[in-house]
């Protein structure tokens, strides 16, 4: 089992657990098993500068080369090592508060490591089994700038004359991470009109929470009503997740941005595979039959569900919290062509955000997470399961409750020390009913 990995890379308190000789020495372990030329990337966490220095230190002493990319969105670093290197590491806690930090490890895909690669790093960080190379073989510091090529890229993919003839106004608040140098500048090429807020890179995430859930989201909806605009977009601390703001001022949960885009890209490509996991939007599935796709569920995780694509070589992927992923251009969750391809479909349907979310499928859910040790969290998933044997259950991740009046998903964050449950139903009451359930289970074995 693995002790320091979780959903995807390594996330722990900056400066305390995360060290500079913490980060160094997993950069070590994992350049002994990811030779060549390794790409890194940061967020502008307070710490980020501090821990890629560690991270370039590791990975010199076992003779890798090191790309700086500087500070940009994990997609852009994903496309980077898709195309040019050998692997890569982001440093980025993702939407976790200012005083997280992390790594996330990727393969040559860009794709984040699989659970075999990481358990062997785990026993050479342990076990202090990195390969030190000697004096005249130590590695090199090169520094690039994708982010121009990256901007570049999710434009070939939307049709920019269709948006700039739309005259859509936007208005766009980064959390003041990595989106900063993208997101602000992919809009402004569109030909869209735009407002910023927290556009500004700043580690202390001053203007709100970097997690785009709609309590962190109050002032953007506020703005979005105010100026007029056609729509509202956030993203997290790192930009892989986009969460979007009808015309009225009101939240759009990520799986019914998901639900839209995969409408839009099945209908455009005639069918194809879609990926997603087991706590998504039942949404997706119906969108997949009406539309000659086929769909595929797995664990909770963007790196799963990425590999899941590269293996079945599906047309497109996400999970329900805003993250969508676009396999034909990054094995990871991206809010640049994300935010590009929101745009498209409004300007070629010419119709305002909310009447086409009100065309999906309607769903109501809850979301609800309460504080649980780490130790614990195996206990927490077995007593559940001992209490809810005459369910139908799917355990691919936690335990999936599944009843005539919707379903229920209790499971254990892999990122953070607490137990998360999402309920969906066909009403708004029996998907309440189901989280307070989900929610009693989580309480009586904590």
């Amino acid at each position: 089992m693995k002790q320091l990995f979780g959903t995807f890379g390594v996330r722990r308190v900056a400066n305390t657990v995360l060290t500079p000789e913490f980060a160094s020495k997993i950069a070590a372990a994992y350049g002994t098993k990811v030779t060549g030329t390794i790409a890194i990337g940061a967020d502008p966490r307070t710490s980020s500068e501090m821990i890629k220095h560690a991270v370039t230190a590791g990975l010199l002493s076992v003779g890798c080369d090191v790309v700086d990319l500087g500070t940009l969105p994990t997609p852009a670093v994903q496309y980077a090592v898709r195309q040019y290197y050998d692997g890569g590491i982001m440093i980025t806690a993702s939407h976790n508060p200012p005083k997280y930090n992390g790594l996330k490890l990727l393969d040559k895909d860009g794709i984040g490591t699989p659970d075999d690669l990481e358990e062997e790093i785990e026993d050479i960080y342990f076990n202090d089994k990195q390969e030190r190379v000697t004096w005249d073989k130590i590695g090199k510091v090169y520094k690039r700038n994708i982010i121009d090529e990256y901007i570049d890229q999710v434009l070939q993919r939307v049709d920019v004359d269709a948006i700039k003839d739309a005259n859509l106004k936007v208005v766009l608040d980064c959390g003041s991470g990595a989106a900063c140098s993208t997101t602000p500048y992919i809009i402004r090429k569109l030909g869209c009109e735009l407002t910023t807020l927290n556009c500004q890179p700043d580690g202390s995430f001053p203007g709100r929470n970097p997690e785009p859930t709609e309590d962190n989201l109050h002032d953007l909806m506020d703005v979005v009503k105010a100026t007029g605009a056609d729509i509202g977009i956030a993203h997290d601390g790192d930009a892989d997740r986009t969460i979007c703001i009808d015309e009225n001022g009101d939240f759009v949960f990520g799986d019914k941005s998901f639900a839209l885009v995969e409408k839009a890209m099945l209908e455009k490509n005639n069918g194809g595979t879609i990926v997603t996991t087991v706590a998504t939007s039942n949404a997706i599935r119906d969108i997949a039959l009406e539309n000659n796709g086929d769909i595929i569920l797995t664990r909770v995780g963007d790196l799963v569900v990425a590999r899941k694509l590269q293996e079945v070589n599906g047309l497109f992927g996400g999970e329900e919290n805003g993250g969508l992923i676009f396999p034909d251009f990054v094995y990871g969750r991206d809010s640049g062509l994300a935010t590009a391809m929101i745009l498209e479909i409004m300007a070629k349907t010419k119709k305002p955000l909310s009447t086409l979310i009100s065309e999906l499928p309607t769903y109501y859910s809850q979301k609800r997470k309460v504080p649980c040790p780490d130790d614990k969290k195996p206990l927490v998933t077995k007593g559940i399961i001992n209490d809810t044997t005459e369910y139908e259950l799917d355990t691919t991740d936690g335990v999936k409750v599944i009843t005539d009046e919707g379903w229920v998903i209790i499971r254990p964050s892999g990122t953070e020390p607490i137990y998360r449950c999402f309920s969906e139903a066909k009403t708004m009451e029996d998907a309440t009913k189901l989280a307070d359930w989900g929610m009693s289970l989580i309480e009586k074995y904590i």
